[in-house]
């Protein structure tokens, strides 16, 4: 009988919504109004992060259990609908195969979102109640999001343009040799508001929570 794999959970609990998140999993995160609703809903998401795993050249386990290590009061981010709370253990010293982990599964992520979006019609099915971006402005919200997020590096980027397959991977490349000198440099990293491990948490959700999305508003 294959061995099942214990997977560490983080869980952030705000008034109204409760995120799960796989801690050693960049981007496998879900949310639902209650604790044990987010862990099912991780739960059932593990074979849509396999593929992360897959293009990260990461063994992804088919059999786990989810076993929670650490849960941690949410923000009003947190019930507007983002993950925003920092772990106890974000701002340890980051080993460098761990660092070189979490970046290729951010960058898989960002591989995941490009394949969707390459695959995925301009205009996408709308919500329940008429919402939703239609693709590229999905792309062009997740760019915009990123360089947001690169001001916590204290690196200043121009977003590039959605169609801009060169532009794009300059700027991406560019995030992530900013978080491997991040990781070199703990001192700096323990005091950051946006530890490593947060920031590419934080990053790579966005990216797949947006890249699930366009699948699932994609017309069959």
């Amino acid at each position: 009988m294959a061995r099942r794999a214990r997977v560490p959970v983080g869980v952030e609990a705000g008034a109204k919504r409760v995120f799960a998140f796989a801690v050693d999993w960049p981007g496998w995160c879900r949310t639902a109004k209650t604790e044990a609703l987010a862990l099912e809903a991780l739960a059932a998401y593990g074979p849509r992060y396999a593929p992360v795993a897959a293009e990260a050249g990461v063994a992804f386990p088919k059999q786990f259990d989810l076993a929670v290590a650490a849960r941690v009061p949410g923000t009003a981010t947190t019930d507007f609908g983002a993950p925003d709370a920092r772990l106890p253990g974000d701002t340890r010293p980051l080993p460098t195969a761990e660092a070189a982990h979490l970046i290729a599964l951010m960058r898989a992520g960002w591989a995941v979102l490009d394949d969707v979006a390459s695959r995925a019609p301009e205009a996408l099915l709308k919500g329940p109640r008429g919402g939703g971006r239609d693709r590229d402005r999905m792309l062009d919200h997740v760019l915009g999001a990123e360089q947001a997020y690169a001001r916590k590096l204290g690196v200043r980027l121009t977003q590039p343009a959605t169609g801009d397959t060169a532009a794009i991977r300059t700027f991406r490349d560019v995030i992530a040799a900013a978080l491997q000198a991040r990781a070199a440099d703990p001192a700096t990293d323990s005091v950051s508001p946006w530890p490593v491990r947060y920031f590419i948490r934080r990053l790579t959700w966005h990216a797949l929570d947006h890249a699930w999305e366009m699948e699932d508003r994609s017309p069959a």
